[in-house]
């Protein structure tokens, strides 16, 4: 059971730094390119709510697991 515990945790680091790098490259993108930025900032936005509901999803799922463990 640690060793599940153990991949989670990690899971859900690599997701918020995936979710980091993915919003600081779509900001240098539209630094870069002028003409593309609306389609980065767009990118940049959906990587943040992606960031959002993974968190969410993980919370509850701590709750779930806190309240029947």
């Amino acid at each position: 059971m640690d060793l599940l515990k153990e991949m989670a945790d990690a899971l859900i680091v690599i997701i918020r730094i995936g979710v980091l790098m993915r919003v600081i490259f779509c900001f240098i993108k539209m630094a870069s390119n002028e003409e593309e930025a609306g389609m980065h900032k767009k990118r940049a936005k959906h990587a943040v709510v992606f960031y959002i509901l993974a968190e969410s999803i993980w919370l509850i799922r701590d709750l779930v697991l806190g309240y029947y463990a």
